[in-house]
């Protein structure tokens, strides 16, 4: 039901589409308790314009039911019923698999999945993010351009062999990654044209999520 109150219409947003206080935080980028003290001890009083564009763009509604007066409401495309359409975010920046470009992680906008197709993915929706690859040391697996669905979810679990979107010294790189016995890295490019970088220790590197899905243009 929607109301006037902006904290109860988003507590509604997050319980029907499964998602929790924390994951959502950490999608804007602030602490885990963020949302819940928001909604449950009103502190802050309101959200930033920022937050909640990007909640307002996450969940596919009108600005104005998250706390925007009328007159200043941006409307979003806005799913129709019998779409049904969880909205994942699409990061501005590319995750390069090529030398290395510098990251700048702004939210573009959004891409509407299917909830029953995301589940299959083992992954909780609030922490999927869609990447564009810049470079082509990830060939034949990954091209440039493809799109990327990353899991930031996975940066909080034990590592597991996989193609992961890293940051090494202030650079977002898309890598295949593998933990050695001795606990240290293993960096490859699936392009034999590119180098491997072997025992890296894994201090220096920052693991942004795990790479889950790919979409390519023909």
């Amino acid at each position: 039901m929607v109301t006037d109150d902006p904290r109860a219409n988003l507590e509604r947003l997050i319980r029907e589409n499964g998602h929790d206080f924390a994951a959502l935080s950490k999608m804007l980028g602030k602490n885990p308790a963020y949302i819940q003290q928001y909604i449950r001890r009103g502190s802050p009083r309101k959200l930033d314009e920022h937050d909640r564009r990007r909640l307002a763009e996450f969940y596919g509604v009108d600005e104005a039911l998250l706390g925007t007066p009328a007159a200043r409401s941006r409307s979003v495309p806005r799913p129709e019923p019998s779409d049904g359409l969880l909205r994942i975010r699409q990061l501005q920046v590319g995750a390069s698999a090529g030398p290395g470009s510098l990251a700048d992680d702004e939210y573009a906008e959004s891409m509407g999945f299917a909830p029953k197709w995301l589940r299959r993915l083992g992954a909780d929706p609030a922490n999927l993010s869609l990447i564009v690859v810049d470079g082509d040391s990830m060939a034949p697996t990954l091209g440039d351009g493809d799109d990327i669905m990353v899991d930031h979810g996975a940066a909080t679990r034990a590592l597991r062999d996989g193609i992961y979107v890293l940051r090494m010294d202030d650079v977002l790189l898309v890598k295949r990654v593998a933990m050695g016995p001795s606990g240290k890295l293993t960096i490859r490019s699936d392009n034999p044209q590119y180098p491997d970088w072997e025992d890296v220790s894994a201090e220096s590197v920052n693991i942004i999520g795990r790479v889950v899905w790919t979409g390519r243009r023909l």
